[in-house]
Protein backbone atom coordinates (compact mmCIF):
# COMPACT_ATOMS: atom_id res chain seq x y z
CA UNK A 1 0.00 0.00 0.00
CA UNK A 2 1.30 3.59 -0.94
CA UNK A 3 -0.49 6.22 0.63
CA UNK A 4 -0.38 9.91 -0.25
CA UNK A 5 -2.53 13.09 0.10
CA UNK A 6 -2.72 15.65 -2.41
CA UNK A 7 -3.34 18.73 -0.56
CA UNK A 8 -4.11 22.20 -2.13
CA UNK A 9 -2.30 24.79 -0.68
CA UNK A 10 1.66 26.27 -0.35
CA UNK A 11 3.04 27.64 2.18
CA UNK A 12 1.73 26.45 5.45
CA UNK A 13 2.38 27.92 8.72
CA UNK A 14 5.19 26.41 10.71
CA UNK A 15 2.79 25.05 12.89
CA UNK A 16 1.07 22.79 10.39
CA UNK A 17 4.17 21.64 9.00
CA UNK A 18 5.45 20.79 12.39
CA UNK A 19 2.04 19.16 13.50
CA UNK A 20 2.24 16.82 9.87
CA UNK A 21 5.63 16.12 10.33
CA UNK A 22 5.61 14.65 13.93
CA UNK A 23 2.87 12.34 13.11
CA UNK A 24 4.67 11.17 9.53
CA UNK A 25 7.49 10.98 11.90
CA UNK A 26 5.95 8.44 14.16
CA UNK A 27 4.51 5.77 11.77
CA UNK A 28 6.54 3.22 10.70
CA UNK A 29 8.99 3.04 7.92
CA UNK A 30 6.34 0.51 5.98
CA UNK A 31 3.63 2.77 6.61
CA UNK A 32 4.99 6.08 4.85
CA UNK A 33 2.42 9.19 3.98
CA UNK A 34 3.64 11.20 0.92
CA UNK A 35 2.07 14.32 1.45
CA UNK A 36 2.01 16.88 -2.10
CA UNK A 37 1.46 20.61 -2.19
CA UNK A 38 -1.30 21.66 -5.22
CA UNK A 39 -0.69 25.04 -6.09
CA UNK A 40 -3.95 26.92 -5.47
CA UNK A 41 -5.52 28.34 -8.13
CA UNK A 42 -4.37 32.08 -8.43
CA UNK A 43 -7.33 34.21 -6.94
CA UNK A 44 -8.59 37.24 -8.76
CA UNK A 45 -11.75 38.25 -10.52
CA UNK A 46 -12.59 34.57 -11.82
CA UNK A 47 -15.25 32.49 -10.36
CA UNK A 48 -14.77 30.11 -7.66
CA UNK A 49 -15.74 27.59 -9.78
CA UNK A 50 -13.50 28.03 -11.97
CA UNK A 51 -10.24 28.46 -9.19
CA UNK A 52 -11.96 24.73 -8.17
CA UNK A 53 -11.51 23.49 -12.23
CA UNK A 54 -8.16 24.79 -11.97
CA UNK A 55 -7.51 23.16 -8.96
CA UNK A 56 -8.61 19.85 -10.14
CA UNK A 57 -6.47 20.10 -13.02
CA UNK A 58 -3.36 20.12 -10.92
CA UNK A 59 -5.05 17.43 -9.16
CA UNK A 60 -5.89 15.19 -11.51
CA UNK A 61 -2.64 15.57 -13.45
CA UNK A 62 -0.99 13.88 -10.26
CA UNK A 63 -3.42 11.13 -10.19
CA UNK A 64 -3.19 7.56 -11.88
CA UNK A 65 -5.70 5.76 -13.43
CA UNK A 66 -4.94 3.21 -10.77
CA UNK A 67 -5.35 5.14 -7.81
CA UNK A 68 -7.54 4.76 -5.29
CA UNK A 69 -8.78 8.25 -4.72
CA UNK A 70 -10.50 9.43 -1.25
CA UNK A 71 -11.86 13.42 -1.64
CA UNK A 72 -12.12 14.77 1.37
CA UNK A 73 -15.67 16.90 1.47
CA UNK A 74 -17.65 18.19 4.35
CA UNK A 75 -20.53 16.14 2.31
CA UNK A 76 -19.12 13.06 2.16
CA UNK A 77 -19.56 10.26 4.70
CA UNK A 78 -18.64 11.27 8.35
CA UNK A 79 -16.04 8.85 9.13
CA UNK A 80 -14.06 7.14 12.33
CA UNK A 81 -10.73 6.43 13.29
CA UNK A 82 -11.97 2.90 13.55
CA UNK A 83 -13.19 3.19 9.81
CA UNK A 84 -9.66 4.49 8.79
CA UNK A 85 -7.89 1.55 10.44
CA UNK A 86 -10.44 -0.71 9.00
CA UNK A 87 -9.90 0.53 5.18
CA UNK A 88 -6.14 0.02 5.52
CA UNK A 89 -6.28 -3.53 5.98
CA UNK A 90 -8.24 -3.48 2.90
CA UNK A 91 -6.11 -1.51 1.15
CA UNK A 92 -3.18 -3.62 2.08
CA UNK A 93 -4.80 -6.45 1.06
CA UNK A 94 -5.05 -5.39 -2.01
CA UNK A 95 -2.42 -3.63 -2.33
CA UNK A 96 -3.54 -0.32 -3.29
CA UNK A 97 -1.86 3.21 -4.17
CA UNK A 98 -4.22 5.37 -2.14
CA UNK A 99 -4.53 9.09 -2.69
CA UNK A 100 -6.61 11.48 -0.48
CA UNK A 101 -7.33 14.74 -1.82
CA UNK A 102 -7.83 18.09 0.10
CA UNK A 103 -9.23 21.58 -1.55
CA UNK A 104 -8.45 24.62 -1.59
CA UNK A 105 -10.55 27.42 0.32
CA UNK A 106 -13.24 26.93 -2.31
CA UNK A 107 -13.33 23.13 -1.94
CA UNK A 108 -12.73 20.32 -4.34
CA UNK A 109 -14.47 20.15 -7.96
CA UNK A 110 -16.84 18.42 -8.93
CA UNK A 111 -14.63 16.33 -11.44
CA UNK A 112 -13.05 15.46 -8.43
CA UNK A 113 -15.62 14.52 -6.27
CA UNK A 114 -16.70 11.99 -9.43
CA UNK A 115 -13.32 10.35 -9.74
CA UNK A 116 -13.19 9.35 -6.09
CA UNK A 117 -14.24 6.27 -4.67
CA UNK A 118 -14.84 7.23 -1.12
CA UNK A 119 -15.50 10.77 -0.19
CA UNK A 120 -14.61 11.71 3.23
CA UNK A 121 -15.70 14.45 5.99
CA UNK A 122 -14.64 15.20 9.48
CA UNK A 123 -18.33 16.32 10.47
CA UNK A 124 -20.17 19.09 9.42
CA UNK A 125 -18.27 21.66 10.68
CA UNK A 126 -16.15 23.97 8.24
CA UNK A 127 -12.35 23.53 8.87
CA UNK A 128 -9.65 25.49 7.81
CA UNK A 129 -7.49 23.82 5.42
CA UNK A 130 -4.43 23.64 6.98
CA UNK A 131 -5.96 22.35 10.31
CA UNK A 132 -7.29 19.56 7.87
CA UNK A 133 -3.68 18.36 7.37
CA UNK A 134 -2.98 18.10 10.73
CA UNK A 135 -6.01 16.94 11.82
CA UNK A 136 -5.99 13.97 8.84
CA UNK A 137 -2.29 13.42 9.45
CA UNK A 138 -3.32 12.74 13.26
CA UNK A 139 -5.82 10.23 12.44
CA UNK A 140 -3.77 8.41 9.84
CA UNK A 141 -1.05 7.58 12.78
CA UNK A 142 -4.06 7.02 15.30
CA UNK A 143 -5.11 4.55 12.89
CA UNK A 144 -2.06 2.90 12.54
CA UNK A 145 -1.90 2.84 16.28
CA UNK A 146 -5.56 0.44 16.58
CA UNK A 147 -3.67 -1.81 13.39
CA UNK A 148 -0.49 -2.37 15.45
CA UNK A 149 -2.32 -2.74 19.11
CA UNK A 150 0.06 0.63 19.96
CA UNK A 151 -1.48 2.48 23.62
CA UNK A 152 -1.67 5.93 21.67
CA UNK A 153 -5.52 5.16 20.87
CA UNK A 154 -7.50 4.60 23.83
CA UNK A 155 -10.94 4.84 22.22
CA UNK A 156 -13.52 1.92 23.34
Amino acid sequence: MRLRVLAVGQKMPAWVDQGVKEYARRLPREMPVEWLDIPPAKRGSSSEERYREQEADAIQARLSRDDYLIALDVAGLEISTEMIAERFDQWQMQGEQVSIAIGGPDGLHKSVLGMAKERWSFGRITLPHPLVRVILSEQLYRAWSIKAGHPYHRGN
